[in-house]
């Protein structure tokens, strides 16, 4: 049944933000659940839900009003009877043509990260009116994958994530410390980036032979839960070296954050060693004087730097440099060689934008969206008004 709200009463709210999906993805609406909330002072901001488990535990996650329709009766009606003037969707779910469906509401896209992953660029982005994305690569990635796109749909916001601080999760260290956040294999080969598997324990290993180093173990969160045999396992192993050398150097520090905010982990770390992912583009931005290694599970140098930049301004991980790692990162973090083409890297990511910049453009961006919405419906109202046959 609906939930937190009277069906057929209207929803107070200009903002809707629409979720679909099971638990199991809520990571990709909590990273945004901060900068909803700075939303909601300035556009009334609503979670709409389509699964009761999701809708519970956001209960417990957020201020923000969720609502459950979990039909799509019970969606077409909470629509019909409310007056959101912008919907904004995290991922690119199926379910969201659910929602796209209502014509008087102009559709923003965010997606949940920046990334250089196949999936960041879908050709369902066609669908919405508006997509948000980080800075001059984003643009540049959907010009090279999509064809018949409307570049004018995309909106450089940064990423207003990366404007929070919240509370480091690392205890302050006498001791440089290694991070290791890889990502997880994807709902499909083609977006498997995952090292776990490939590489995983012999880059945990090498990382716990550098000496005075403090070792953190911070995978996707959906690498413990993998269905896959090989990752389940190498994450076990992984989570045992880590586990291993705490027992046997007690005040060295070294710990696994199998959960927990990946942007509270980033204070405390020297270096990171992590995937193509959004991680590891999150730490270029928010520490990028730290040197960074990217792994790479397919063992093609080539195909990564073309298809991720920030590759070129870090040290590969992969079969022909794993057995040298350990020389590798106690040499980056006594001799760090690569600080400049990071802050170009960067750049490209994220043009010049400081901090506050990018909460600062998102909110204008929704600002200035829902002010279209309303002038769009204005221009709709004055044409019906004046056609033949129509009284004033």
């Amino acid at each position: 049944m609906p939930s937190g709200y009277t069906p057929g009463e209207p929803v107070p709210g200009e903002v809707a933000v629409y979720f679909a999906d099971d638990p199991r993805k809520l990571y990709q609406l909590k990273q945004w659940l901060p900068v909803f909330e700075l939303l909601d002072a300035h556009h009334p901001t609503v979670v709409i839900t389509r699964n009761e488990r999701t809708a519970a535990e956001l209960a417990g996650l957020t201020a923000l009003r969720v609502v459950l329709a979990p039909s799509f009766p019970d969606l077409v009606e909470l629509y019909e009877t409310s007056d959101f003037k912008v919907a904004v969707y995290v991922n690119n779910s199926v379910h969201n043509f659910h929602s796209l469906m209502q014509r008087r509401v102009l559709h923003v896209h965010v997606n949940h990260g920046e990334s250089d992953k196949v999936c960041m660029v879908s050709n369902q982005v066609k669908a919405y009116d508006r997509v948000f994305v980080a800075g001059p690569n984003a643009v540049a990635r959907h010009r090279a994958a999509l064809i018949g796109f409307d570049e004018a749909k995309l909106v450089p916001v940064g990423r207003p994530q990366l404007d929070l601080r919240p509370q480091p999760l690392l205890a302050p260290s006498g001791r440089r410390t290694i991070l290791y956040a890889p990502t997880w294999e994807g709902e499909n080969a083609s977006n498997n980036y995952t090292s776990v598997d490939v590489l995983g324990p012999r880059v945990v290993a090498a990382a716990l032979a550098v000496p005075g180093t403090r070792v953190v173990y911070k995978p996707h969160p959906r690498v413990p839960v993998s269905p896959l045999p090989s990752v389940a396992e190498a994450h076990r192993e992984v989570v045992r070296l880590v586990e291993a050398a705490a027992r046997l150097d007690p005040d060295a520090g070294h710990q696994v954050h199998a959960t927990g905010d990946i942007l509270a982990v980033f204070p405390g770390c020297d270096l990171i060693v992590t995937d193509v992912s959004s991680v590891g583009l999150d730490f270029l931005y928010l520490r990028v004087d730290q040197p960074m290694f990217i792994a790479d599970r397919y063992d093609d140098r080539d195909r990564l730097l073309r298809e991720a930049p920030v590759a070129a301004a870090a040290d590969v991980v992969d079969s022909s440099t794993i057995a040298d790692l350990t020389a590798t990162l106690t040499a980056r973090l006594a001799d760090d060689t690569r600080r400049g083409d990071r802050h170009a890297a960067r750049r490209g990511y994220f043009g010049d934008l400081g901090p506050g910049e990018s909460t600062t453009r998102f909110l204008a961006a929704i600002t200035e969206t829902a002010a279209l919405r309303d002038a769009c419906l204005a221009a709709l109202a004055d044409g019906r008004a004046s056609a033949p046959g129509r009284s004033a």
